[in-house]
């Protein structure tokens, strides 16, 4: 009867085991009927669209990327955290005057503005290290250029004030290029120097500036004639508000 008893509770066990064993088969395998039918689906896909297969566990690996961690703004170097801001370089300036012809030149020549700062600016340097008037130097390039900085002429002068480099090589400087002259500061500066030269070789801004114009040789002074007009017309603009 003990013997019997022993049995029957083995039997129950089993069945237990075995139903448990049974239902978690069952799952495993719906699983797997469930990755199979999604693979079915994605990998005749793939295939059509050229894309390489990936198994869905190798697809789960592949996503896990490593996450960089996030820099603290104290984690900085202290260097970087307490460099100074850049600051623009400021622009040049003119006097008021100058701010006056700028905006007539910029009218009657149809210049830009801002192409005009840099070469009025120089202008205005070069006459006071040379002992010149602005207004002369700008009235030079009113005549020779229209204030064209890439005006070239039949003989090779060139630039702003008509500049010939190679009677000039000199007052463009060792560095000098090809393309030096058309740089409107440079241009402006040796444009300057050969007025000054001018003078010290002849005496008179008539015949400096006719030294310039290469026409020595004309009695009527006809180009210098023209520049100093230029200037007084500039002058009447300099000296009123309105112009």
């Amino acid at each position: 009867m003990k013997n019997a008893t022993v049995m029957k509770r083995a039997i129950c066990h089993s069945g237990a085991f075995l139903k448990h064993f049974a239902h978690g088969s069952l799952i495993a395998l719906g699983l797997l009927s469930a990755a199979a039918l999604v693979a079915s689906v994605i990998e005749p896909q793939s295939a059509a669209r050229g894309l390489p297969i990936v198994s869905l566990a190798q697809a789960h690996a592949e996503a896990v990327v490593p996450v960089r961690p996030t820099v603290e703004l104290a984690d900085e170097p202290e260097a970087l955290l307490q460099a100074p801001p850049v600051v623009a370089t400021a622009d040049a300036e003119l006097s008021p005057e100058l701010e006056r012809v700028r905006s007539y030149v910029a009218r009657r020549y149809r210049v830009s503005q801002t192409a005009l700062l840099r070469p009025l600016a120089r202008a205005e340097q070069s006459a006071e290290e040379l002992g010149l008037d602005p207004l002369l130097i700008v009235a030079v390039m009113a005549i020779e250029s229209s204030f064209n900085p890439m005006a070239e002429s039949t003989v090779g002068a060139q630039g702003l004030m008509q500049v010939i480099p190679r009677f000039h090589q000199d007052k463009i400087g060792p560095d000098a290029t090809p393309e030096s002259l058309f740089d409107p500061v440079t241009n402006v500066r040796v444009g300057a120097l050969v007025i000054q030269e001018g003078l010290r070789r002849y005496g008179s801004l008539q015949s400096a500036l006719q030294y310039y114009g290469g026409a020595l040789r004309d009695e009527n002074a006809r180009y210098a004639k023209k520049v100093l007009s230029m200037q007084a017309r500039l002058a009447e603009v300099a000296a009123k508000s309105d112009a």
